[in-house]
């Protein structure tokens, strides 16, 4: 008898195993646990039994009685989750838009984002003008954006309001100037002993803990930019600031110096354009001055060269640090330099990659 119950446990379980439909799970329920079920029969064959036989046998058949019903519940919940998912996927692809093939496809053409464009521009003409373009890291330590930089322990730059500093010690890049030194040394043997100028730029993005308005953003993009020679003046920084100015815009552009302080130039000015935006009429993103700051720069201060291993009785610099957000501003008439930041497609798709 134990090879019977044995035998049919597993003819059950190889029938189950082929359903896959509920029609099919009622029919092997019927086939097992109905009133003429198999199950059911040998319940039949225990008057045969003597008593002690007959316990054990029940006990046996009710085991395997049990296990069809488990085995049952189990296949008929699998089979009804699987119902369900072709219907959920089938609802989905009912609602999906038709899609002819003899149709020629959209391809909606991605786009380079505004300043990206001016990024590279600026990096084409300054390439043009004998300089290189260097990267550098945005996390820096405070000798690279401050020490190195003749700004002092009590300047204002270094309050934790204007500056993102780090767990760590370090802090997030305020101004791309924070490379300046980094340059000076890896140039310096080649101006000293090969007589050939530093002649550097390296664009990056800055962060600064401010208030955010039509024309102020906590990150913003700036191209820095360092020439290091004999006899450098102002003049040469005027030249090659109108020369890029003019390429960029392809027209004359108005600019004016004034006399502003950074403790890393000396002397030192803010170089402003008039606004494109208004023509130089006055409006939100110059605060109604018809000018538009552009960037701080100047003659390279002495110690600032020291930092860098060179002798500024012998060689003097000027540097900039040119806004690439607020230039992207003019160049394409952005009045509100958070929509640059914005991440709205379509704004930013109607800017498209002037190398093709």
């Amino acid at each position: 008898m134990d090879n019977k119950i044995l035998s049919l446990k597993e003819k059950f379980v190889s029938e189950l195993d082929k359903i896959d439909n509920l029609a099919d799970i009622e029919s092997i329920r019927v086939s097992y646990l109905g009133k003429k079920g198999s199950v059911t029969d040998l319940l039949k064959g225990m008057k045969e039994l003597s008593n002690d036989e007959r316990k054990a046998f029940g006990q046996k058949v009710n085991e395997l009685k049990g296990l069809v019903n488990e085995k049952i519940t189990e296949k008929t919940k699998a089979i009804k989750t699987n119902e369900l998912k072709e219907k959920e996927i089938q609802k989905e692809i009912e609602l999906m838009p038709e899609f002819d093939l003899s149709m020629p496809p959209v391809m909606d053409r991605g786009s380079y984002h505004p300043i990206t464009l001016v990024q590279r521009e600026c990096e084409r003409i300054f390439k043009s003008m004998g300089f290189t373009v260097e990267d550098y890291s945005e996390i820096v330590t405070d000798y690279e954006c401050f020490e190195s930089l003749n700004i002092p322990k009590h300047h204002p730059a270094r309050d934790m309001q204007d500056t993102y500093y780090l767990t760590n010690g370090q802090l997030l890049k305020s101004q791309t100037s924070a490379a300046q030194n980094a340059i000076y040394k890896k140039y310096r043997d080649a101006l000293v002993n090969d007589g050939v100028p530093i002649k550097a730029i390296f664009p990056g993005r800055c962060f600064r803990n401010e208030a955010t308005d039509a024309c102020h953003e906590n990150t913003f993009f700036q191209m820095e930019g360092v020439m290091v020679d004999k006899n450098i003046s102002i003049s040469n920084l005027i030249y090659f600031m109108k020369t890029m100015l003019s390429e960029v815009f392809q027209k004359d552009i108005k600019v004016r110096l004034r006399p502003g302080f950074f403790p890393f130039v000396e002397p030192g000015f803010e170089l402003d354009i008039s606004c494109l935006i208004c023509g130089g009429e006055g409006c939100p993103s110059c605060k109604h001055s018809g000018w538009l700051e552009l960037c701080p720069c100047g003659m390279i201060h002495p110690e600032v060269l020291k930092a860098g291993g060179i002798d500024p009785d012998e060689y003097t610099g000027f540097a900039f640090g040119l806004g690439l957000t607020r230039l992207v501003m003019m160049k394409y008439g952005i009045k509100d330099i958070r929509d640059l930041n914005s991440g709205n497609l379509k704004t930013l798709s109607q800017f498209t990659d002037d190398e093709n």
